[in-house]
């Protein structure tokens, strides 16, 4: 059965008439023309296809286009703010030379950039040492944990943790300064 859906993507509404059965994936990429993400596994398990879905992180493969038509859809077509600059991530794994073949790089980077927003809410993981804590620290297991569902089939995985530290690094410094700048007040 077809059905006739508005997809939000990147900013721009794009009205498809599409069979039910249609996942995001193929939506986005055969209709859309949206060829950043991957078709990898097909099942949820590489990443590749990874997308931010109202700022989460999701497999789009598992999400079927008809369930998401209000929601706001970035792939890493969209994660750049203008033309002009890349997002940090994205420039962050061009400077550690974070992948090599880059078919995992867009779900990767759409990970990454859901992950920290993850962080920045206190979400914590499987390796985090307190569960309760307000605030996360981004170590390398803490990234790798986080980043696991994400495959790099090519060996770019040692260069992708530092990539995304560096970025952690730099959101964080604000928060650094000012908490030097509060301890210092009488």
């Amino acid at each position: 059965m077809n059905l006739e859906i508005t997809l939000r993507v990147n900013g721009a509404e794009h009205p498809l008439v599409i069979d039910t059965r249609t996942t995001l994936l193929d939506a986005l990429r055969e209709r859309l023309g949206l060829t950043g993400l991957k078709k990898g596994c097909d099942h949820g398990q590489c990443g590749a296809c990874t997308i931010l879905l109202d700022g989460r992180r999701v497999n789009s493969c598992l999400a079927l286009a008809v369930a998401h038509q209000d929601a706001q859809i970035v792939t890493v077509e969209g994660l750049a703010a203008d033309g002009d600059h890349l997002h940090p991530l994205q420039q962050s794994f061009i400077d550690h030379d974070a992948f090599q073949c880059g078919y995992c790089t867009p779900g990767q980077l759409c990970s990454a950039v859901g992950m920290l927003r993850e962080v920045e809410a206190g979400w914590p993981s499987a390796v985090s040492d307190d569960l309760t804590a307000s605030h996360v620290t981004l170590d390398d297991e803490e990234i790798r944990e986080r980043m696991s569902g994400n495959l790099c089939r090519c060996a770019a995985y040692a260069n992708i943790v530092p990539a995304i530290r560096q970025v952690a690094q730099q959101a964080q410094e604000p928060l650094r300064t000012q908490q030097v700048g509060k301890e210092a007040q009488p």
